[in-house]
């Protein structure tokens, strides 16, 4: 999973971001409203943290070139206690939660998996493909009922499968819900975490699609 944190608050988005990663989710930082509005129009996210009151471009007005643009990716608002009339601003421009500043990060991050998983239509927050299920709180798995020990960037690429269970999903895709805006993404690593995602999970856990890319099989 690969989230935009977007604040102008430098140390806090340090310490959110890596709270974020022990947490197993990939973080791109944005400090201001442009390179954010770049950023989210751009890049592939599975969820969008946005503070509103950034500087050079307002949150506000970042949103709505997003949603005017026509990108979906739930976006979760960061506003301060009183700013109740942003908040309300924040989501008639196509918000989809808010939460408010001081924060306890265990919040953020449930918050950050109840919304990808509602934009993926998963409501249960396990999810389940033939014998594997995957918890999205804990984020553990099990496979025919036995616990696997997955790395984070196993686990990540499982979790992308997952989240779309009917989707086919390419080696560049892939590599885009695992490495970071300025990591070196090589999707040939992605082969590598396929093959040890098949021999923890089972041969057949994984599909390939020729010419395409993988899917998680349905049973």
């Amino acid at each position: 999973m690969r989230v935009l944190l977007v604040d102008d608050e430098a140390d806090l988005a340090e310490q959110v971001r890596a709270a974020l990663e022990d947490a197993g989710i990939t973080v791109d930082l944005a400090g201001d409203g442009e390179d954010a509005q770049h950023l989210g129009a751009t890049e592939c996210y599975a969820c969008i943290v946005l503070d509103l009151g950034l500087p050079r471009l307002d949150g506000v007005s970042v949103l709505r070139s997003w949603r005017a643009e026509g990108i979906a990716t739930p976006v979760l608002i960061l506003t301060a206690r009183s700013s109740w009339q942003q908040r309300v601003e924040g989501l008639n421009a196509g918000g989809d939660d808010y939460l408010t500043k001081p924060f306890h990060i265990e919040e953020l991050i449930a918050r950050i998996r109840a919304l990808v998983r509602r934009s993926a239509g998963a409501a249960d927050p396990v999810l389940r493909a033939g014998d594997i299920e995957l918890d999205t709180v804990a984020m553990s798995v099990r496979a025919a009922g036995l616990p696997v020990s997955l790395t984070a960037h196993e686990l990540k690429v499982l979790l992308t499968l997952m989240l779309q269970p009917g989707q086919v999903h390419g080696k560049a895709d892939l590599a885009a819900a695992v490495y970071g805006y300025f990591e070196e993404r090589d999707s040939n690593t992605i082969e590598a975490f396929v093959g040890r995602l098949r021999r923890k999970l089972g041969a057949g856990a994984i599909e390939t699609v020729r010419g395409l890319g993988y899917r998680i099989a349905s049973g």
